[in-house]
């Protein structure tokens, strides 16, 4: 009977939920393979290893999340990465003539019934990419969720290779930034979720696959409680950590705080420029040919464990998250750093970091709205 009970209070909170599994490699082989091209990026990712292409190999090995959702109607089909680091939703469109857009679905407007427009421009400038377009607004459906009247973006020029890549159909921004009306602002507005509240669980190769979830949280993937961060509102979920250690030894970097946004539209975990050769030299890494820092294989469990301090909370990253274990084009062990510098030394006067999907792998993660703040849970 208790176990009963504890099931049915199981499926009472999870009601009300909106669950969106993300793609993870097996996902993106299948999509690949519909669309005709899965020889051609593996032949990609095993050139990559050179550090040739590795952003394509990092997207293919659960690098970059993304999930499938449905614009317009009838309903046009699209992946898009989701992206708490930026704030618009935007998708390939039929009037992008760039080479980036040549082998990805575009949307077309004139085949939906809901769409409308004012012509209002927009332009994005990315750490890894740019793009113009025309803002427009459509039904854009995840699941069992419907959104009304969302604003999106339309792609016009996407230049260079970034969005080239295989199932980067477009990007859904998650920032905290209400006055740009993201996904989750007009969930709100249209009073489709119960609380302000997002959550992501990024695996590594995992069955049950990544998952995001509008609504609340889904306490299946995680332990204990959940340790809340403020973060600062209308911002890319920018919060200020008090310190950072590397083998349990506080470095001193952060004796006056440093700031950080928590981004799961980057890959990475990227440190501030002054501080990253010192800190892989700390964790004994060197520099390969190409001058990308690397691990000998054989000693990476005996690195050092990297802690951040938020507010009052200890978040460890043992070396298996920051080291990233792969295959070069012969089959052998290859071991890359997770970690690089960041664009910019200082944000606000503090070191800047970035919080990317390394980290992020490690924790459940809880981006919170209405209280203005993110949470971190350990994983179940």
């Amino acid at each position: 009977m208790k176990h009963l009970i504890l099931s049915l209070l199981c499926l009472a909170f999870a009601e009300g939920l909106l669950r969106v599994p993300l793609s993870s490699r097996k996902d993106i082989y299948e999509e690949l393979q519909k669309r005709g091209v899965l020889e051609d990026v593996l032949k990609h990712r095993q050139f990559s290893a050179g550090n040739v292409y590795a952003e394509d190999l990092i997207n293919l090995q659960d690098m970059s999340y993304f999930g499938k959702i449905n614009v317009g109607t009838p309903a046009q089909t699209f992946y898009v990465h989701f992206d708490t680091g930026s704030t618009t939703l935007w998708v390939n469109s039929v009037y992008c003539k760039s080479d980036a857009c040549t082998h990805h679905p575009l949307f077309n407007p004139q085949k939906s019934s809901t769409y409308y427009s004012n012509g209002q421009p927009f332009s994005i400038h990315y750490g890894t990419g740019s793009l113009t377009g025309v803002i427009g607004y459509d039904t854009v459906s995840m699941g069992e969720l419907t959104v009304r009247r969302q604003k999106i973006g339309l792609s016009v020029t996407e230049p260079g290779s970034n969005f080239a890549r295989p199932l980067h159909d477009g990007l859904m921004g998650l920032a905290f930034k209400p006055d740009q009306q993201t996904i989750v602002d007009t969930m709100i507005q249209e009073g489709l979720i119960e609380e302000p509240v997002f959550a992501f669980y990024l695996s590594r190769n995992s069955a049950r696959g990544s998952e995001a979830v509008f609504g609340g949280t889904d306490p299946s993937h995680y332990q204990g409680e959940i340790h809340w961060v403020p973060v600062a509102r209308d911002s890319h979920w920018q919060l200020v950590f008090e310190g950072f250690e590397v083998n349990h030894q506080a470095t001193g970097w952060c004796n006056t705080g440093c700031s950080a946004i928590v981004d799961t539209g980057t890959s990475m975990l990227e440190a501030p420029p002054q501080y990253v050769d010192g800190l892989h030299s700390m964790l004994g890494a060197y520099k390969d040919d190409s001058g990308h820092y690397v691990f000998d294989c054989s000693i990476v469990s005996s690195r050092p464990t990297l802690t951040f301090i938020m507010n009052g909370g200890h978040f460890h990253l043992p070396p298996s998250a920051y080291v990233l274990q792969e295959q070069d084009s012969d089959g052998n062990p290859y071991c890359r750093s997770g970690i690089k510098q960041s664009h910019e030394s200082y944000r606000d006067g503090l070191p800047y970091w970035i919080l990317g999907d390394v980290f992020l792998r490690q924790f459940y993660s809880v981006f919170d709205q209405g209280n203005g703040r993110v949470g971190f849970a350990q994983l179940a």
